[in-house]
């Protein structure tokens, strides 16, 4: 955290700018990891947690003109309400009808946003005005437009949520997840409520996606449907397994690896989701847990 806090005075404007929206982007991954990671199910909705807290977010600071912290507020709890309302219907399933069930629900969240396209636009999507860009705290004016506020807040919240996931998994609720995914039939055997809990990690998950989702439009300004399509929820995939599932900062570092690696390749060939699957490919034969879950599985045990 310190790193990153003294590279904001180094890195160039175009890089200032990317690491503020990979710090957002890799809450989300860490979000997504609380779930694929160590409770073992694999989600491809999670990209309709992300839209909620960013339409939660937008919509009322575009609508309603509710100010930056009640806007920010209203998308996380929109998130944490739909968690609970999919974790009822879809932790009814395991495995592949999981997948398929969470794929189904995120894509009536993108039907939604292209159906209300009076209030959303759609595609389109809407650019929040300048009333949105700023808040009031104890005095001073905190605005949103200024690139180094956007870099902190950014990290601060990249902060919390790593805390938020480090207390959760070494305690004793991230010993029942690993038990669940482990052996299920086994965890309940030993008394634990196992829907009770996945519901618990859902929540977690969910709504620590979405607070990505509403960190994003409030701080970029822009709220638009292709957020919530299909590919966000893939590239949560992605950045886990890169980084590592069931470790608390992979998600984080896969985050980083595989945007630069297709910001880097896009500007030598069209041809850049090539690049990115031979880096799979690779990432596959040679690194199987994600890069720092081989590294605390074979050498540094120690790594959280």
């Amino acid at each position: 955290m310190v790193i990153l806090f003294l590279l904001q005075f180094i890195l160039p404007e175009y890089h200032h700018l990317t690491m503020t929206r990979i710090m957002i982007l890799a809450i989300f991954a860490m979000g997504y990891n609380v779930l694929f990671g160590y409770i073992g199910l694999l989600s491809l909705g999670h990209a309709m947690f992300f839209g909620a807290g960013l339409y939660g977010a937008g919509l009322t600071a575009y609508h309603l003109g509710w100010s930056v912290p009640l806007a920010f507020a209203s998308g996380i709890i929109a998130g944490a309400l739909l968690s609970l309302m999919v974790g009822c219907i879809a932790l009814r399933t395991t495995g592949v009808a999981f997948m398929i069930v969470t794929m189904m629900l995120s894509q009536v969240a993108y039907l939604a946003t292209l159906y209300f396209t009076s209030y959303t636009r759609g595609d389109e999507g809407l650019v929040l005005p300048e009333a949105a860009r700023s808040f009031e705290f104890f005095g001073a004016t905190v605005d949103l437009a200024n690139p180094s506020t956007r870099y902190n807040l950014s990290l601060a919240l990249l902060g919390i949520a790593m805390l938020i996931i480090y207390q959760l998994v070494r305690g004793k609720t991230g010993r029942a997840l690993v038990a669940i995914r482990e052996n299920e039939s086994r965890a309940q055997m030993l008394g634990y409520n196992t829907f009770a809990i996945k519901l618990q990690a859902l929540l977690v998950s969910g709504t620590l996606s979405a607070t990505a989702g509403a960190a994003f439009a409030l701080l970029f300004a822009y709220i638009g449907s292709s957020f919530a399509t299909i590919q966000y929820s893939i590239d949560a995939l992605l950045f886990t397994l890169l980084g590592g599932p069931g470790t608390v900062l992979g998600p984080a570092l896969g985050t980083f690896l595989m945007f630069y690696l297709v910001d880097i390749a896009s500007q030598y060939t069209t041809a850049y989701l090539l690049v990115t699957g031979l880096a799979l490919i690779f990432l596959a034969l040679y690194f199987p847990k994600g890069i720092l879950g081989t590294i605390k599985h074979r050498w540094l045990p120690w790594l959280p």
